[in-house]
Parts: structure tokens; C-alpha cells; sequence
């Protein structure tokens, strides 16, 4: 389920849009100058339930219920045991740092269990312009600080799977090892990953590559060091652990190990050779480490496995795999071991993807072993779990497949697989699509099923392609990729099921006439069959069109205002028009292979398309197309552009690179010319919601830079001013692919991410005007002279260290031109990290002022900052907050 994530970030980081400074503006008189403003936001995520690949899970061995997911693209996440949810930890990763959403490994103190580390960076080749870097944090990832690499790591590169590369000592817990992929080796902090330094001595850096061959240097990286781990019973706290074992990429020198904390290396006596070792597990009680070795390095291939046992006292060797070699399609990869009852070890067939991956399970130390499920007579089979996922329903993919296959499926790329330290019963393992979980598990052995659930609300890691919001029936409609997309009709619940008949393993590009939301379409790719389906009924139900000859992929599409037509930019083939649903296709005239296309929203016979710097208009429902004459627009294909619902031919583009023209233009005449707006230094998206109360014109949002900052903006007055709405907790990385306001709801916006699922906000300020001074009028007053209103929320905490944020409201009549707002805390609590704001202490009082972006505040709107802090015992709430000498009413 990630072989089109790959593709996705490819096609956004060829384009350009990720490096680089403010363009030259397009020709033609600038509108006027933006300001910026400041709204405070609440931001959530449209309801999914995870959708892509956990490759890593880890549990903290000194503390009950602390556990951490990795993903692949989508950042990491904690596990929060009473609601039995994941909190995500990475969101405050920014535009420029986009590659440190991926995360290679974690790692959890077990000395110290607040603290956690996460080695993190996307590609190892050029399509990541970044290095990697470990990201540390004392307060369970509610904060980090970051040390760079001079090396790039793989988050979504093959192999991710394995690990995990990144361990801490658990004696001496300052000391942490890091794998390295690209030949780059074993490196080593010794002050908790503050700063590190490579292992010169160790004697091999790998040399397996999935497909030396491919010259994009993604299956062609050598995969590396791959995993670390400590044998705690070789040293005493606050000394070095003295034997330490690592695994290597090498098919016959897979296994190394020190003896003397890493002064000295030696590849292990004896091991087997022809795979690699995905994983090594030590059972420190019974003195073994048991290793799940496949032909490949996964996380989609893998023919032949093996698990194997070494005894670390004597040396000796033990293939104790459940299934003879020559029996085996798979390899090996998730491997656990019981810490509650140590002779308990599991591991998993990963590669196993039909007819289901498959789960072992030994109580006597490998010697024997059971299986999640058998054959009874070909094909039927007999499971010793049972599956809920009324949670989920759309994990059976609304499937009706033939036995020995089942629907839903135990799972496929199933590399993660951890039991609870604390807890035999308690399970958790990572599949290509979710994490599923049992808190039964001991049934397994007493001949009673065991009950599979997924446990994974609140990590969401879908990457977006496409967003649309009509004007009425579902709120939202989702082009995704792996997963196809969603009709939302209540943002807080999980869809029934995907996008089917057909289900495309991505959806490209979706729209619905602005006159008739029953009619959508959508396009998307399929390994075989059509690539465009079609709803009449606000996406509920679909049925499928027919494709032009030579399609390949989905492309754009767009549907005329009235839903008579619609025009498909697929990829392989040209631009084709049709009238009705598709049933058959003629090719449009005047317009470039490959363009992204658009429909106006009110004439139903007018189409737009762009491509390589020109701007293109139909005017007969997309047969013939003509360039227009507009200039100075971005020359690349990294382009967004969309027309205004309810004005015929209003269009707003943005788009561009950051070596030419980059930004946000505005047609008023139907793509004749295009205006730049002045101060977006970079805009990648556009999208339009409800107007604000007293406006006339919609609200629009972007995903951009506006005059040096990047972040997610929105107007209420065409472009003249905007209002950051987003801030620097809340950033998800790259959010380049799609925006949409909705037309239902004032202030709220749909934002696409690339890996952290669909995010939605919601806007806390009230009436009109709400995005302060701006434009050419007169500026606010120097300061605040009015009433003001403060909440304060803690919105986590831990035994010494506590997150909150708080929300200032101008209650007044005038705006503000820069605020100052002081409260004493009653507990002794310390700030140790602010965000949207610049913080002081002295003592008790903390005075928080407003950043460069957020000072300008209009009556009624607020601004909002969050902060972590230490803590006593006690964490007893502000009830008093002064805004420049002045009583705010708490709220």
C-alpha cells in the first residue's frame, strides 16, 4: 500500500516547489501590498483511521502503556492508553523540512521513559533535497530538538521495515547507536543525541540494494546498517551496556557484535548466510536472540525467510523456523518476544500477500509453532482469531473474494509486531493500511479465539491528492492515494468504504458540477480496467466510464457547471471531451498533452487548461481549446488553479518554482490576463469557502509564503490582506496538493497533506473583518486600548511536564496593533517551549508577546500560542491574565 506515495512525492519534489526563494512577479499593475493577521484555529483531522504502512512500533520497557508508532511519510505518534488513541508528535514539521515527516526509527528510554528519540528523513536520493536528522525530545515528543546528519535517511525507502536503527542504552541511556543506509555505517551519540559521530571501527557498512539497476537511486541504495540491539544484562546502571549486536544488509554478514561497548567489532561465529536479518530480538532471560531473516528487504518483496535462535552463551545456532525452506513464499520480518513469559516469541510471514500474511506463535522457544490460521481442505481455511473492524469498516475494501482469501484481511507488509511488555495480552501489529491489535492474545493457546481489532484511531497518514466541497449533500469528497478516497458526511466518524466500482488504488483528481453536486467524477489509476468512474448521487454510489485509447493513469478532470459534460486530461493519452458519462470520447483541439484542467462554475460550455506557462480556454464545452494571451505566469507544470463558484470567469492560479515565477494571479476576464498579487512570495494552492458575515466576495485559502512566512492562509477581501490561520505547532510538513474552504461553513478549510490524512479547521473568531488591517486603508491603533477575553487549556500532560495553549480575544472595537499578556502561575510550573509567541519568566510570571506575523489583531478576531512547561505534583490553572496592564475576563 505505498507504491504510489512513492510516486506522489516524486512528481511534487520534480517539480521544483519545495527549495529556493520569493520569483519575480508576473507582468501587469500588482494589486495592493497583503498584511498579515493573526486567527486562532482548531485543526483536527477528518476521520480516516491511519490508510497507509506502520512500519515500526515500539514499547517502553520500564513504564505501562507508553508505546510509539513510526510511519512511513506521516510522522510518529504516541499511544494514549484511556481513550485508546494515538496523538501525533511530528505536525510542527515545516515546509522546508517536509523529508522529516518520514521516520526511519524511534527509540524509547526505558531509563528515562520521557525521553524519545526519532531518526527521520524521507528519501536517500535527490527526491529529499535534505539531509537526515535525530530529533530528541524530554517530554514524550510533545517537543523536540533536532540534530542534523550529514547523511540523508529513508523513512519511505525499501527496507524501511527493518529495524529498529535507532536504539538507546539502556544502562547507560546517553548512549544511543543509529544505522546508517548509503554506506554511511554505524554512528554513535554519547550526550542523548545531542551530537553524533560514526563508528570508525565498525568493519561493514552493507552492500544489499533491491535493484542496483534503477537510476533514480531509490531501490538502487544500499540499505545499510539496519538494527540495534543491547543485551541490558551485560552491564550495571550508568554503565555502558557491554554487548551490543547489529544487523547489516549483507545476505552473508548480516550479524555483528561488541563485547566491549562498541570499542571492537566482530561479525557473529556460525550465522547463516543468503538472507538478511530484518530483525534481532533478545530474550535476555533464557540468554537467546532470535533473528527473522528474508531474501529481500521488504517491504512489498520478499520469497523465502527463515527464523533462527542463538543461544549467547554457547555460540549455538538453531533454525527454528515454523515451516521448512522449501515451503516458504514469504520472509520473515515482525518478531517479538513475551517479556512477561520470555520463552513466548512471535514473528510474522510479511511478504505473504495472498491469500493473507501469516502470524506464528511459540511458547517453548521456538521449538514448536502455531499459526494465526491453516488449511482445512484447500481452500477452506480455519482462523484461531476473529476480526472486528465495525471501526472500520472500510478495511474489508468492500471485497468478495474467493476462499482461501478472506476479506478483511489479518494484514499485508506486516514488519511491525510488538506484545505489551507489561501485558501478554495485549498485541499490537502493523499492517500496509492500519495497526490492528488484540487484548486477548493468551487465548491463542488455549484453543479459544483471539479477537483482532484495529488500534489506531487518531493516526491518520493518507496522502492527499485531491479535495473538493460542495454546496450541498457531503460536506467533503477525497482524491487519496493507496486508498482511492472518502465521501464525508460526518468529519467525526469513519466512512463506510472507499470509493468503489471501481476502486482505484489512487484517485488523481475529482470534481462535481457547481449546479448539480449529485454529479461527480473522478479519475485515478488502476492497475487493469477504467481509470474514470461517475456518481449521480453526490458520490454514494459510482459507476464506471470507458477510457480513451492509450490512458495509463488518472490525470485531471473536470465536470461543466450544469453536469452535461466533462473534459479528461488522463495520463498517456491526450485531452479528450465528452458529453454525458463517458460512454465514449473525442479528442480536444488546441491544448498540449498533459495539462491540468479545469471548468468554469457557471457556463457549463467553458473549460480551462494549463501547461508549461500558458493558460488555455474552451468555449464549446472542451472540443477546441485556444491559448490565451496572458504572460508571466509560471512556467513549469507545478500549477493550481480554480474559478470561482457563482462568477463566470473569476479564476485564481498559483503555483510556479523557485527559479521563475512563483506565486498567486487572478483573472477576472476568463484567462485573458492574470494580475500578481503582491506580497505572496509562493503560493502552491487555491481554494474558496463561505464568505465571511458583511463580505460579498468568498473567503479564500492558499497554502503559501505571504511576505516571508509560510503557512496557510485565508482572505476575506479578494487577496488584500490575509490571515495566517495556521501556526508552528500545526504546519504537517508539505501541504502543496490541494485546499478547499466550504461553502457551507464560514472560516472552515480542508487542507491536504502528504502523509498526515486530511486536516480540517475551524475558525474561533466571530462577525466580519476578521482578518484585521490590511489593504490601503488606515492602520490599526498602536496597541491595545480595548476589553480582551482568555482561555487557557492544558491539553496533555505527564508526571513533571505539562502542554497547553490559550487564546486572546479582542473584545474591544479597535484593532490591535501588537500585544503583551502576563499571568503568574501558581505551582512553580516553568515554560520550557513557546510557539506563536516570545516568552519571559521571572519567578512565577510569564509576559508572552506577540511574533513579527501575529501582532495585528481586529476587534472581535483572536490570536492563539501554545507551550510546554515543567511541573509539580500540582498543576493548578491561571485564573488571572493582565494584556498590557490591563484585566482580561478568563474564559
Amino acid at each position: 500500500m505505498r507504491r504510489t506515495r512513492v510516486l506522489t512525492a516524486v512528481l511534487t519534489l520534480a517539480a521544483g516547489l519545495l527549495t529556493g526563494g520569493p520569483p519575480a512577479l508576473a507582468a501587469g499593475a500588482p494589486e495592493p501590498a497583503t498584511a498579515l493577521a493573526a486567527d486562532t484555529y482548531t485543526w483536527k483531522n477528518a476521520r480516516i483511521d491511519s490508510g497507509g504502512f506502520v512500519p515500526g512500533i515500539v514499547f517502553n520497557r520500564s513504564e505501562r502503556n507508553l508505546a510509539y508508532a513510526r510511519t512511513d511519510i506521516g510522522g510518529a505518534y504516541r499511544w494514549q492508553k484511556a481513550p485508546k488513541t494515538w496523538t501525533p508528535l511530528l505536525d510542527s514539521v515545516g515546509w522546508d523540512d517536509w523529508g522529516h515527516t518520514g521516520v526511519v526509527s524511534i527509540a524509547s528510554d526505558s531509563a528515562d521513559p520521557d525521553r524519545v528519540y526519532a531518526a527521520v528523513g524521507t528519501y536517500t536520493n535527490d527526491w529529499d533535497p535534505k539531509n537526515g536528522a535525530v530529533l530528541r525530545s524530554t517530554d514524550r515528543g510533545a517537543s523536540w530538538r533536532k540534530a542534523d546528519l550529514p547523511f540523508k535517511l529513508g523513512g519511505n525507502m525499501p527496507g524501511r521495515g527493518m529495524g529498529e536503527r535507532l536504539a538507546v542504552d539502556p544502562n547507560r541511556n546517553s548512549v544511543l547507536y543509529l544505522g546508517a543506509p548509503s554506506g554511511k555505517g554505524l554512528w554513535r551519540s554519547t550526550d542523548s543525541g545531542a551530537s553524533w559521530s560514526r563508528v570508525a571501527n565498525f568493519p561493514n557498512v552493507g552492500n544489499y540494494a533491491q535493484d542496483p539497476s534503477d537510476t533514480s537511486g531509490y531501490a538502487s541504495d544500499n540499505q545499510g546498517i539496519v538494527w540495534v540491539t543491547f543485551d541490558e544484562s551485560t552491564g550495571t546502571s550508568g554503565r555502558a551496556t557491554r554487548t551490543v549486536y547489529v544487523g547489516v544488509a549483507d545476505k552473508e554478514n548480516a550479524v555483528y557484535r561488541s563485547t566491549d561497548a562498541g570499542a571492537t567489532w566482530e561479525r557473529l561465529a556460525g550465522q547463516p548466510t543468503g538472507y538478511l536479518a530484518h530483525k534481532g530480538v533478545l530474550d535476555t532471560g533464557n540468554g537467546h536472540l532470535y533473528l527473522s531473516y528474508s531474501d529481500s528487504g521488504g517491504p512489498y518483496d520478499g520469497g523465502e525467510g527463515r527464523l533462527w535462535r542463538y543461544a549467547t552463551a554457547t555460540g549455538t545456532w538453531t533454525d527454528v523456523s515454523p515451516v521448512a525452506e522449501a515451503d516458504t513464499y514469504y520472509g520473515f520480518s515482525g518478531l517479538t518476544v513475551d517479556r512477561q513469559d520470555p520463552g513466548t516469541v512471535m514473528a510474522t510471514a510479511y511478504s505473504s500477500w495472498w491469500p493473507d500474511t501469516q502470524i506464528f506463535r511459540s511458547t517453548d522457544s521456538g521449538a514448536t509453532w502455531t499459526r494465526a490460521w491453516d488449511h482445512t481442505s484447500y481452500p477452506n481455511r480455519e482462523n484461531r482469531y476473529t476480526m472486528d473492524v465495525s471501526s472500520v469498516p472500510w478495511l474489508t475494501w468492500g471485497a468478495h473474494p474467493s476462499p482461501p482469501e478472506q476479506t478483511p484481511k489479518l494484514g499485508w507488509m506486516t514488519e511491525a509486531l510488538e506484545i505489551d511488555p507489561f501485558d501478554s495480552d495485549r498485541m499490537m501489529y502493523g499492517t500496509g493500511a492500519t495497526i490492528y491489535g488484540t487484548e486477548n492474545l493468551t487465548d491463542w493457546d488455549g484453543g479459544s479465539k483471539f479477537t483482532v481489532t484495529p488500534m489506531v484511531r487518531g493516526l491518520e497518514e493518507t496522502a492527499v491528492n485531491d479535495l473538493a466541497s460542495p454546496p450541498s449533500g457531503a460536506p467533503l469528497l477525497s482524491a487519496l492515494g493507496d486508498i482511492g478516497g472518502f465521501r464525508h458526511t460526518d468529519l467525526a466518524k469513519v466512512p463506510s468504504m472507499m470509493f468503489t466500482q471501481p476502486t482505484f488504488t489512487s484517485t488523481t483528481s475529482l470534481d462535481f458540477a457547481e449546479s448539480n453536486p449529485n454529479t461527480v467524477v473522478r479519475v485515478g489509476d488502476l492497475d487493469s480496467g477504467p481509470h474514470i468512474a461517475f456518481s449521480t448521487d453526490n458520490g454514494a454510489h459510482w459507476f464506471a466510464g470507458t477510457d480513451p485509447s492509450g490512458v495509463s493513469g488518472g490525470g485531471t478532470v473536470a465536470a461543466a457547471a450544469d453536469g452535461s459534460r466533462f473534459v479528461w486530461s488522463p495520463r498517456g493519452a491526450g485531452v479528450y471531451h465528452t458529453s454525458g458519462f463517458g460512454t465514449s470520447w473525442s479528442a480536444s483541439s488546441g491544448i498540449p498533452d498533459g495539462a491540468v484542467v479545469e471548468s468554469d462554475r457557471v457556463d457549463p460550455k467553458t473549460f480551462y487548461g494549463f501547461k508549461s506557462g500558458k493558460f488555455y480556454v474552451s468555449r464549446d464545452g472542451g472540443a477546441t481549446f485556444r491559448a490565451s494571451a496572458a504572460t508571466g505566469l509560471p512556467g513549469g507544470d507545478s500549477v493550481r488553479f480554480k474559478a470561482l463558484p457563482g462568477a463566470e470567469g473569476d479564476i485564481w492560479l498559483a503555483g510556479g518554482a523557485s527559479d521563475g515565477a512563483y506565486g498567486l494571479w487572478h483573472s477576472t476576464d476568463g484567462g485573458k490576463s492574470f494580475t500578481a498579487l503582491r506580497g505572496v512570495d509562493e503560493a502552491d494552492t487555491i481554494g474558496f469557502g463561505k464568505a465571511a458575515p458583511g463580505a460579498s466576495y468568498q473567503t479564500l485559502f492558499t497554502s503559501a509564503k505571504i511576505d516571508g512566512v509560510r503557512g496557510i492562509f485565508r482572505s476575506t477581501d479578494r487577496g488584500e490582506s490575509w490571515t495566517r490561520i495556521n501556526d508552528d505547532a500545526h504546519q504537517w510538513g508539505w501541504t502543496g496538493a490541494a485546499i478547499t474552504g466550504d461553502p457551507r461553513v464560514y472560516g472552515r478549510v480542508y487542507v491536504a497533506t502528504n502523509g498526515r490524512g486530511i486536516v480540517y479547521g475551524d475558525t474561533s473568531a466571530t462577525g466580519g473583518g476578521d482578518d484585521g488591517g490590511g489593504g490601503t486603508g488606515p492602520g490599526p491603533d498602536p496597541g491595545p486600548t480595548g476589553a480582551c477575553a482568555v482561555s487557557y487549556e492544558i491539553i496533555n500532560q505527564w508526571p513533571d511536564g505539562f502542554q497547553a495553549q490559550a487564546q486572546v480575544t479582542n473584545t474591544g472595537s479597535t484593532a490591535w496593533n501588537g500585544w503583551s499578556l502576563t499571568w503568574a502561575f501558581p505551582d512553580g510550573q516553568r515554560v520550557s517551549q513557546l510557539w506563536n509567541g516570545a516568552h519571559t519568566q521571572s519567578g512565577s510570571a510569564v509576559t508572552v508577546r506577540n511574533t513579527d506575523w501575529n501582532g495585528t489583531v481586529a476587534a472581535g478576531s483572536s490570536v492563539g500560542f501554545g507551550f510546554t512547561a515543567s511541573r509539580s505534583a500540582t498543576n493548578t490553572e491561571p485564573t488571572a491574565f493582565e494584556l498590557d496592564g490591563r484585566a482580561c475576563t478568563v474564559t
